[in-house]
């Protein structure tokens, strides 16, 4: 079934047409579960709590490329619904020249600045030599991360879904089968987990230029553009709030180390990397099925088709909350079984973990909500309400709780107070939701 930006979207379309970029969020979310898993079983203790530890930093990094996809998606969707093809192409093969050069900026100053961030972050002894040696590698290929996270939203604007799912796959596989090759295998340790994600993040950024670039039955293809400072400017505030999104979850993440670390030892690092990667899974569910409809409710805003946008706003919301009670239960049931798989030879770490995610899964109730409406406004070109309910919900909330709490609770405090934060955020989004459907017409 061919489906286009332009038409009804009932459930079963919603589902087909998302559905790729849900499992291209995934896929790519796999990425660290595979190294984590491949580390902490084949490797060691110590080197899992390095990856856990220096992952943030790249995080942040890689952040950029969303951005520029998410925010760029949805002002090229919104000039399609316009009827402009032509300057939409330009605006897309400018965002795909510049992601590059900044790509190449933050590379060298990445390789310049991890080594002392690291250390201010509190690394020291082994940690931080296998955190900077994994940390340098995986810089290498960031220009190339960057643009397989911008084009999962091109893909989707294109009306192209399942070709970026398949992307997305060879590139999750190519990591997958490295993995235990360089490190089951040739016994590499963290350097051969760093060069398979590496090398897997560059099949996903060059795979998709030589598709756009050659002559392609897609809405959209790379060629000459003009720099259009405006529309750059655009596609970054519309962005920014998936960019605020990586750095806050970034910035957190390093302050739950030092907060585990303090209450917990290393060991609560290393818990909390289990946390992250199931966490990344089913959060990837929530961010892919919201890219995957912004540029449909950017498409149809554009066009000034308001039925439609009710209609899209009203099922997704219902889809969110479904899902939502869904994976609670999935967390729940899973938190034993997931603790024993990646942490099974340790016993007391094992017993942490699966006390961890006792609090931690009750927060998936509650995040897909925040997402969605950040995702949405992001959609509708509002990218100052968006980054204003990301920032709040992954940094000041976020930050807020994981400091008092454990004065509070303890270590149990930790693993809680992502539940408060999440709680929290859905009362703002709802607040922006009410306040805006004036505006633009959703409700």
């Amino acid at each position: 079934m061919k489906i286009q930006l332009s038409d009804h979207f009932n459930y079963k379309r919603l589902w087909l047409f998302t559905l790729p970029t849900i499992g291209m969020m995934i896929f790519t979310s796999i990425y660290s579960v595979v190294d984590g898993f491949f580390v902490s079983n084949f490797v060691g203790k110590i080197q899992f709590t390095a990856l856990n530890f220096i992952y943030p930093v790249l995080m942040i990094l890689g952040g950029f490329g969303f951005m520029f996809g998410t925010g760029g998606s949805a002002l090229i969707a919104m000039t399609l619904g316009m009827g402009e093809k032509e300057k939409a192409g330009k605006i897309f093969s400018m965002l795909v020249y510049v992601t590059i050069g900044l790509g190449i900026v933050l590379v060298i100053a990445g390789n310049i600045f991890i080594k002392p961030l690291a250390i201010l972050l509190g690394g020291e002894g082994e940690m931080l030599r296998y955190s900077l040696q994994y940390g340098r590698i995986i810089m290498c290929a960031l220009p190339f991360f960057m643009l397989q996270y911008e084009f999962q939203s091109f893909f989707v604007v294109a009306e192209k879904p399942n070709l970026g799912l398949l992307v997305t796959v060879i590139s999750g596989v190519t990591n997958m089968v490295l993995d235990w090759l360089f490190m089951a295998v040739f016994k590499w340790g963290l350097i051969g987990a760093a060069v398979a994600t590496a090398i897997s993040q560059c099949v996903g950024g060059i795979i998709p230029i030589v598709y756009f670039a050659l002559p392609n039955k897609s809405l959209l293809r790379l060629g000459k553009t003009v720099m259009d400072f405006k529309a750059l400017f655009k596609s970054a505030l519309n962005g920014s709030s998936e960019l605020m999104t990586n750095i806050a979850m970034a910035i957190v993440g390093m302050l739950y180390n030092a907060q585990l670390l303090k209450y917990a030892g290393e060991d609560g690092i290393a818990s909390y990397g289990v946390l992250m990667y199931v966490s990344l899974v089913f959060m990837a569910i929530f961010i892919g099925y919201s890219s995957g409809i912004a540029p449909v409710v950017g498409y149809h805003y554009g066009a000034g088709n308001y039925d439609e946008l009710k209609s899209l706003f009203k099922k997704s919301m219902t889809i969110i909350l479904v899902s939502s009670v869904v994976m609670v239960i999935m967390a729940e049931a899973l938190g034993k079984p997931l603790s024993i798989i990646f942490v099974g030879y340790d016993k007391g770490l094992m017993e942490m973990t699966i006390r961890a995610f006792f609090f931690y899964g009750f927060s998936f109730l509650f995040s897909g909500i925040a997402i969605f409406g950040s995702a949405f406004f992001t959609a509708l070109n509002d990218g100052l309400v968006s980054a204003l309910i990301s920032f709040m919900r992954t940094l000041v909330f976020q930050i807020a709780t994981v400091l008092v709490f454990p004065f509070i609770w303890g270590l149990d405090g930790i693993w809680g107070s992502i539940v408060a934060a999440e709680m929290m955020s859905v009362i703002v989004t709802f607040a922006f939701i009410f306040g805006k459907k004036k505006k633009y017409k959703y409700m």
